[in-house]
């Protein structure tokens, strides 16, 4: 599986916190968290962000709490895939728990650009940065996440 889209970037230890504020954890509405993901380190990421985007991030990304709220508002509001240098541990459990791909790598969280274009392909865990031409490479998914993630998250792979 392949995707592409226009890079979202961040620093380091970007917090569940940061990611969907703890003033919207009462809802379970994924379309409500989507409407709030990111705005208290980037107002205009909801008016910005499209679906298909990629956010990349620098070190320790979803520290913090260890709600799915997180990385269920990150999927919500169209973005496919996270590349970071590093995922708090929760944080990356959570997301293959739901389906969200992400992946860690170091040399492409530090070269990827804001409003780059990057294309992942997540079978050989290869990531192009397009604008630069530049290619990084991260680890693939072993089969078995891999369809966890094709399936949409982990309930639905038990389910099918």
């Amino acid at each position: 599986m392949q995707v592409k889209g226009t890079v979202h970037k961040y620093g380091d230890n970007v917090d569940t916190d940061v990611i969907i504020p703890a003033r919207y954890l009462n809802t379970s509405s994924h379309e409500e968290l989507a409407r709030h993901c990111m705005e208290d380190i980037d107002a205009d990421f909801v008016k910005t962000v499209k679906a298909g985007d990629i956010l990349v991030a620098k070190k320790n990304f979803g520290c913090g709490s260890s709600r799915e709220h997180a990385p269920i508002a990150i999927k919500a509001s169209g973005i496919s895939c996270v590349i970071a240098s590093t995922f708090a541990r929760i944080f990356y459990r959570n997301s293959i728990n739901i389906g969200l791909p992400i992946l860690e790598c170091p040399e492409a969280a530090e070269g990827i650009q804001n409003g780059d274009t990057v294309r992942v392909d997540f079978s050989t865990g290869e990531i192009l940065d397009e604008t630069t031409g530049q290619t990084y490479k991260a680890q693939p998914f072993p089969p078995f996440i891999q369809n966890i993630i094709d399936k949409g998250g982990l309930l639905n792979s038990l389910q099918k």
